[in-house]
C-alpha cells in the first residue's frame, strides 16, 4: 500500500516540480543559478521515498570561485539526492539525447547545461572547449559525472579523463562530490529508508606533478575511499540507533 501511495505522490510531485522549474527557466533562460534551483526542487522528492539527504560542504569551497565538480553516478535516485549538492553558479555536462525527454529535456537545456554527443568524440572535445569558455567568461562551475554512466551498485566505476583535461585547461580546482551508497537503498514499502550523505571535499588544483591519467587515477582512488568511509559511517549510525 505504501509503495502505491509513494508512486502516486512521486508522479504528481514530479509534475508540479517540473512545472515550477520550467517557469523559472522560461522567466530567466540560461541563468547561472537555474541548475541550483532545479537541484533543490527535485531534492524535495527525497522525503517521499523515505530518504534524508545530508549535504556536507568543505569550508574551503569559495562561492565566488568556479570549480570542476566531479560526482559519482549511481542510479536514477541521483536526481533527488546528489543533485541537491549543486551549488549556485554550476552547470552540468550531460548526454545530448536528454533534450528529447518531454519537459525535462527542455528544462535541462534552458538551465544552461552543456550537452555532449558521446557517439562523436570530436564533438565531445568541442563541448569541453565550450565548457572552458563558460568558465572563463561567466565564471561558471561545471559538474561532471566522470564515470560516464550509472554504476548500479558496482562501486566507483573507472573515470574518463575529460573533466581533468578541462580543469587543467582552465586552471581551476576540482571539487570531489561523493554520495553514499544508493544501490537497493530504497524499499518502496519501508517508511524510513535512511540517510544519504553527500560530501563536497576541499578543492584541489591540478598541477604538473601528475599527468592527466594520473590525476584521473588519483581522484578515482580518493573517491572510492571516501565512498567506503561514508558507507561505514552510516552503518555505524544505524547500529547506534537500533
Amino acid at each position: 500500500m505504501l509503495a502505491i501511495l509513494r508512486i502516486f505522490a512521486l508522479f504528481f510531485a514530479f509534475i508540479f516540480i517540473n512545472i515550477f522549474v520550467f517557469i523559472v527557466c522560461i522567466v530567466r533562460p540560461f541563468h547561472r543559478d537555474n541548475v541550483h534551483v532545479a537541484g533543490q526542487a527535485y531534492a524535495l522528492m527525497s522525503w517521499i521515498v523515505g530518504l534524508k539527504v545530508v549535504v556536507r560542504k568543505n569550508d574551503k569551497i569559495d562561492p565566488n570561485t568556479p570549480y570542476i565538480f566531479i560526482a559519482n553516478h549511481q542510479n536514477s535516485f541521483d536526481l533527488i539526492t546528489i543533485c541537491k549538492a549543486a551549488l549556485p553558479g554550476v552547470v552540468t555536462v550531460g548526454k545530448k539525447s536528454l533534450k528529447w525527454i518531454p519537459i525535462f529535456g527542455q528544462i535541462y537545456w534552458l538551465s544552461g547545461n552543456i550537452m555532449i554527443d558521446r557517439k562523436n568524440s570530436g564533438k565531445a572535445r568541442d563541448t569541453l572547449l565550450i565548457a572552458g569558455e563558460k568558465i572563463r567568461q561567466k565564471r561558471t562551475s561545471v559538474w561532471v559525472f566522470p564515470e560516464g554512466t550509472r554504476s548500479y551498485g558496482k562501486g566507483i566505476l573507472p573515470f574518463k579523463t575529460g573533466a581533468f583535461r578541462l580543469a587543467q585547461a582552465v586552471n581551476e580546482p576540482v571539487v570531489m562530490v561523493t554520495a553514499s551508497n544508493l544501490h537497493e537503498k530504497v524499499r518502496w514499502n519501508r517508511w524510513n529508508n535512511g540517510t544519504v550523505y553527500v560530501d563536497l571535499d576541499a578543492p584541489i588544483i591540478l598541477d604538473d606533478s601528475r599527468s592527466i591519467k594520473q590525476w584521473s587515477s588519483f581522484f578515482h582512488a580518493t573517491m572510492t575511499t571516501k565512498f567506503e568511509q561514508l558507507n561505514q559511517e552510516l552503518a555505524k549510525e544505524d547500529v547506534a540507533n537500533r
